[in-house]
């Protein structure tokens, strides 16, 4: 039996270089979030002052997890199931719950990948479909719900999603979408088809595909009108916001599901690795590296959003001169942007009851730059309506929206890796079923589940399970992650497996970090996550053209049965902790009680891993 535990460990599959290891690992971490979600709060929270809460927590909480996952994985060569069953057969509920999140943020990760996919075939049309409003049924005018909000507002909610008013309206699957949903897993499953051999060849292309597209933008939003702006607004910080505790939550949440920890996934890449291979350097450099990636995308966002605010500031103010000229019958070009402010103070001092009855738009900058939005808005609203401003819009609208499938697939690769390997540990499928099948399966039932997000509601169910899925199970994961290790496994013999790979062991601000302060950061996090979230009945934005304050959306409470499924996904996933244990221990109780003296394998199977690691570092 000893034997062909052996073997299976020397058979694992290794990767080709080190080089696409760390891309496969910097491809996972770094996702669509560092897109779209930390430059919003960047936004929201005084700027340039966010980035110290968050530093704080990358340095105690970020990379700790990061080392401590690549670590545990690369030592014993095992996916989640299998190396917390190694260091105590009542852990493997770890592996289980880490299994069950990492499927359920794959099927509306991939949702997410089908809306981009149908923004990117519509990339081609000129002009973008979403820079004007259609005609409505009659041909006699242009759409009402598109003319009371804007084109981008109308493709976004009408022709892409078909959204219902509220989640309780499911209303149909939407054809197009299902194609595209189809697609998107077609993509993954082609990328999976031979686990990290196609996987290593593809992130060569969608690790770094990213950078190009983002290094492209930023030159050109630099050349913009209006891009310092952005750039300033985003530089200046605000230190009074510091005393906010929302902010330190916030940038604990952002680090921590940022660096995708407690999906399985890095566990099961780093089990690929040579035993003897500085995992220390390898999440220090993948780390950072996310972290840099979110500060240079927001750099290239805000640089698009200074740009965008500017237009929006120079249209309102040609507005007034419009009403200014024709009231005052002044000549054309008389009143210009640039001498705006000067005609409106000479204005205000000589006719002041004139320019009163006039009821010009206040035009203030800040203003325009202070329209926050994130996730889905930022991407499919936002962006889309900046691009329609810029030169050959459809160069890039192409471009940015190749980026963000670029993005979201290789991060896919972790998500799905996550679910893979606990299903091999777990002997689920039989061993004479190929790898290939056992994947196609896999996708497969992923597709049908998400059928639920191509509905009318579905926007609101992909809220829902990107708000609760992937936010207290994992901080919960996390939590157990790291207390298996420091106090299971135990910081000596841990630190002895770092020797054995690396060559040193962990100076004391990795063992402090692992046994008291990353713990305590993860705890205080969750229990103020879940004090925050119990304060209020969680609610959510509705998209309702019949609403008085439209195109305000409407904030709506979610219904007492969707409330249960919001608990239902806290719970479900992290449910497999404690009934493993609980198994675990009374299986043990009443196999020591019956056979008196002897071995039993399900009390024990953490000491053969053990024994071989002893084995494999005696010369």
């Amino acid at each position: 039996m000893g034997k062909t535990k052996d073997s299976e460990v020397e058979e694992r599959p290794k990767w080709d270089n080190k080089f696409q290891y760390l891309l496969t690992c910097i491809g996972f971490a770094v996702g669509l979030g560092n897109i779209w979600r930390f430059p919003y709060l960047c936004q929201i929270y005084g700027g340039g002052a966010f980035l110290i809460p968050y530093l704080i927590a990358l340095v105690f909480q970020g990379l700790p997890l990061l080392y401590l996952e690549l670590a545990i994985g690369q030592r014993l060569r095992m996916g989640s199931i299998g190396v917390w069953n190694s260091i105590s057969p009542m852990l493997g509920g770890i592996g289980i719950a880490s299994m069950i999140v990492s499927f359920l943020v794959g099927i509306f990760y991939n949702t997410i990948l089908a809306w981009v996919l149908w923004y990117f075939f519509h990339s081609f049309q000129n002009p973008l479909p979403w820079s004007q409003c259609p005609l409505n049924a009659n041909l006699t005018g242009y759409n009402e719900e598109c003319v009371k909000s804007t084109p981008a507002n109308y493709f976004w909610y009408r022709e892409t999603l078909n959204i219902t008013p509220d989640i309780e309206t499911s209303g149909s699957l939407q054809w197009w979408l299902v194609i595209c949903l189809a697609s998107a897993w077609c993509v993954v499953y082609i990328c999976f088809i031979r686990g990290i051999k196609s996987i290593g060849k593809a992130v060569y292309v969608t690790a770094t595909f990213p950078y190009l597209v983002l290094t492209i933008f930023l030159i050109r939003a630099l050349t913009l009108p209006g891009s310092t702006d952005g750039l300033v607004y985003l530089f200046t910080p605000d230190w009074e916001i510091l005393k906010n505790p929302q902010v330190w939550l916030d940038a604990a949440t952002q680090i921590f599901f940022s660096l995708s920890v407690a999906f399985g996934g890095l566990i099961a890449f780093s089990s690929y690795n040579e035993e003897r291979n500085n995992c220390e350097r390898d999440a220090v450099v993948v780390g950072v590296i996310n972290s840099a990636t979110s500060l240079y995308a927001s750099i290239s966002i805000f640089a698009i959003l200074g740009f965008k605010a500017t237009n929006g500031f120079n249209s309102c103010r040609n507005e007034n001169i419009m009403s200014l000229t024709n009231h005052f019958e002044f000549s054309d070009q008389n009143i210009t942007l640039e001498n705006y402010d000067d005609w409106f103070e000479y204005l205000n001092r000589t006719s002041p009851d004139d320019l009163a009855s006039l009821n010009l738009k206040h035009c203030d900058l800040q203003t325009f730059l202070d329209q926050s939005a994130s996730g889905t808005g930022l991407a499919f609203i936002v962006i889309s309506e900046a691009v329609i401003e810029m030169p050959g819009s459809q160069i890039w609208a192409i471009l940015f929206f190749v980026m963000l499938f670029s993005l979201g697939l290789s991060s896919m690769f972790g998500t799905i890796e996550g679910v893979l390997t606990p299903i091999n540990e777990l002997k689920l499928v039989p061993k004479w079923i190929p790898t290939e099948v056992v994947t196609a399966i896999i996708c497969l039932i992923a597709f049908l589940t998400a059928l639920i997000f191509t509905l009318g509601s579905g926007n609101y169910w992909v809220e829902v399970f990107n708000s609760y899925v992937g936010s207290v199970p994992l901080l919960i994961i996390a939590f157990f992650e790291i207390i298996a290790v420091a106090y299971g496994r135990g910081m000596k013999t841990f630190s002895e497996d770092i020797y054995f790979m690396t060559g040193k062991r962990p100076n004391i601000f990795w063992k402090a970090c692992w046994m008291v302060i990353s713990p305590l950061m993860l705890l205080v996090v969750f229990v103020a996550y879940v004090a925050i979230q119990a304060q209020t009945h969680p609610s959510y934005p509705s998209w309702d053209p019949d609403y008085e304050l439209f195109p305000e959306t409407k904030m709506l409470k979610y219904p007492d049965w969707v409330f249960a499924i919001i608990i239902l996904l806290c719970v479900l996933p992290v449910i497999s902790i404690p009934v493993v244990a609980l198994y675990k221990l009374i299986c043990c109780r009443i196999k020591k009680s019956s056979a008196r003296g002897e071995l039993n394998p399900s009390c024990n199977d953490g000491f053969e891993v053990e024994t071989r690691e002893q084995k494999s570092q005696t010369p």
